[in-house]
């Protein structure tokens, strides 16, 4: 007897074509990626949060977390393509 998940999975290979596997060094470069940017996001969110406490006036906040939310959609922009370029690998 088959699982709802092995059900389902059958169903979206024969909907979509067979689904992508990726071997173990590939999930092991993916979990790689993921930390580093997880980390450089953090690391620039502490930066622009010190900078939006010490800011004298809402201007200088607001300007301090729009650069925060550039940096922070810049970094994750490239990590998706890091990602999409193991992903695409082979």
């Amino acid at each position: 007897m088959k699982t709802a998940y092995e059900l389902a999975m059958e169903r979206l290979e024969k909907d979509s074509g067979s689904t992508k596997k990726l071997s173990d060094a590939q999930r092991a470069r993916l979990a790689e990626i993921e930390k580093k940017y997880d980390a450089k996001i953090a690391e620039a969110r502490l930066q622009y949060d010190d900078r939006a406490a010490a800011a004298k006036t809402v201007e200088e906040f607001d300007a301090a977390r729009a650069t925060c939310a550039d940096q922070v959609a810049r970094l994750e922009s490239q990590r998706d393509k890091e990602k999409d370029a193991v992903w695409n690998e082979g």
